[in-house]
């Protein structure tokens, strides 16, 4: 696979390395992608040179091996024939189902064996299509060597028409036959529950529904496997039970808030047991379809400036009959605040932050309150009205904060700059993302951009250089523009480094151009001054005749 990362009309691509979970990408201003492995080492080793912070985080990615990646997403295609091969068998297999947030995190802890004959690398989990689709945040390690790595996970795609699509594992060194290994999987779906009943009263108390298998659905054998499932409450009123196996005659094992299904006996490839949980949710389920998020650098002001602009939908159990203001304001003081509506956002920002703002489609929201001091900045913010289920509110916060913060010098004259990828609300029922486009827009003139961040590598699915005409520009500044899918909150504050070179003629740019700007137009002024409007009198014409 290959990347094409570079500017407007790049002429070409080559791979780009990545490294553990981290990813790097080397993006040209006017040229080609054309980097080795000593190229990307060398980049990095300015950036190395910024600080001793940075030079312990970067010199772990150097030390890494790389694999390839397309267009900064994860994804293949291979032959429509295509069936994995059996050539592991999953000896023993935890599968942890978490329902606590309003979104389901799933753990996979599988002791994989290798029953060929030959070192495999390459291990497979099937998805449906549509689960596919609402799969993100997908992260692999070695359970009992916490140093082995990288492993990538990535999409394969092998039939279009095919309801069952695959994750393909790639493990760091291949698998000696007989040997095994034990893998934890992590990642998470989002808009996976089904509010049940579908509509209640603004009083009433919500309830989800959520299916799925009590056997990991896997392409190889399993000979012993046991299912947890983990709820926000001990409230679980409906749940399919299982015909249980030695001493125990019935599953799920129910204890506190935890459902536990199995251990059960050897399953064959394939093997699907359905089952669905119905629990009570009485949290906002927040759904964020689409987040903006702009990262405006000002070397001249020594500033960088952000902001976010939130689409969100509320996806948990519309109300049965119109929204009461007086029922609200009642079951506010009884119920001290319990309620499935979202009324709050609580922003944990960055120490130094100034400055905030909060606006909607209306314009200025007063409802916000900020706190900032040496060792914490927040920013509270509330709806202008509860949001319920079905509801939607687009929003938008901003503010600023000292370069100096985030921005560094390196000693060989480029720039680092260390940002969150993703900052947004922390909520206790947290928070999930569909669509996320970061943009960090670099002073006019900055080139050989790069970048590396720790969001996993599936959920991101393009990154490019374009360029982002602003006031006072005369070409445009440089734009770093990263684009991921499905991702939660519990990513906050996974750091983004982007460095770049900012030549002194660039940076000299925009005073020249507001200097020269500034002589036209008192030039212009004076010519204009200097014109003769007036009509010559009759009187002072015959006279010079």
């Amino acid at each position: 696979m290959s990347d094409s990362l570079g500017s407007p009309g790049s002429c070409g691509s080559q791979p780009a390395k990545r490294t553990g979970v981290f990813q790097q990408r080397k993006l040209f201003g006017d040229s080609c992608l054309a980097e080795g492995h000593g190229d990307a080492q060398e980049g990095l080793l300015r950036v190395q040179q910024t600080s001793a912070v940075f030079s312990a985080f970067l010199s772990l990615l150097s030390l890494a091996s790389a694999a390839s990646s397309d267009k900064g997403t994860s994804k293949s295609t291979l032959p429509s024939t295509f069936k994995p091969p059996q050539v592991f068998k999953n000896a023993n297999l935890v599968h942890v189902v978490s329902v606590e947030k309003n979104y389901v995190k799933e753990n996979i802890n599988v002791v994989v064996e290798n029953i060929d004959k030959k070192p495999q690398n390459e291990y497979y989990l099937p998805f449906t299509a549509d689960q596919i689709s609402r799969l993100g945040g997908v992260e692999v390690k070695d359970r009992k060597d916490t140093s082995a790595g990288p492993f990538v996970a990535e999409n394969v795609e092998f039939d279009p028409e095919s309801d069952t699509q695959y994750l393909r594992i790639r493990l760091p060194k291949p698998l000696a036959p007989g040997a095994q290994q034990t893998l934890g999987i992590s990642y998470y779906i989002l808009k996976a529950y089904s509010p049940l009943p579908a509509a209640i009263k603004q009083e009433e108390a919500q309830f989800l529904t959520y299916t799925f298998s009590a056997y990991v659905p896997s392409v190889y054998t399993t000979s012993k496997q046991k299912t947890e499932v983990k709820f926000p409450s001990a409230n679980i009123p409906d749940y399919t039970k299982l015909p249980g196996s030695g001493d125990i005659k019935e599953f799920p094992q129910k204890q506190g808030t935890k459902l536990t299904y199995g251990p059960f006996d050897e399953k064959p490839a394939g093997a699907y047991e359905p089952i669905r949980v119905r629990f009570e949710f009485n949290r906002p389920v927040t759904h964020v379809a689409r987040l903006e998020r702009d990262i405006e650098v000002s070397h001249w002001g020594g500033n960088v400036a952000f902001e976010e602009r939130y689409t969100l939908y509320h996806r948990g159990a519309n109300l049965s009959s119109l929204f009461n203001r007086v029922k609200w304001q009642q079951s506010q003081y009884y119920q001290q605040g319990n309620t499935h509506a979202l009324k709050e956002l609580k922003f944990p920002l960055r120490v130094g932050s100034v400055d905030p703002y909060y606006t909607d489609v209306i314009g200025n929201v007063s409802t916000s309150r900020f706190r900032s001091n040496k060792r914490e900045a927040s920013l509270e913010i509330k709806p202008r009205y509860p949001v319920f289920g079905g509801w939607k509110y687009p929003f938008t916060i901003g503010w600023n904060s000292d370069a100096k913060n985030f921005l560094r010098k390196t000693a060989a004259g480029g720039f680092v700059l260390n940002v969150p990828f993703l900052e947004g609300p922390k909520q206790n029922e947290g928070v999930e993302y569909e669509q996320v486009e970061v943009k960090v827009i670099l002073p006019e003139g900055a080139e050989n951009v790069k970048y590396v961040t720790s969001i996993p590598t599936q959920s991101i699915t393009s990154a490019d250089v374009e360029i982002h005409k602003t006031f006072l520009d005369t070409i445009g500044r440089t734009a770093l523009v990263i684009k991921a899918r499905n991702l939660v909150d519990d990513f906050r504050d996974r750091e983004l480094v982007v460095s770049y070179d900012y030549p002194l003629l660039a940076s000299l740019r925009k005073p020249f151009i507001v200097f020269s700007s500034a002589i036209a137009f008192f030039v212009a002024v004076w010519l204009v001054g200097n014109i003769e409007l007036k009509f010559a009198s009759s009187g002072h014409v015959a006279a010079k005749k």
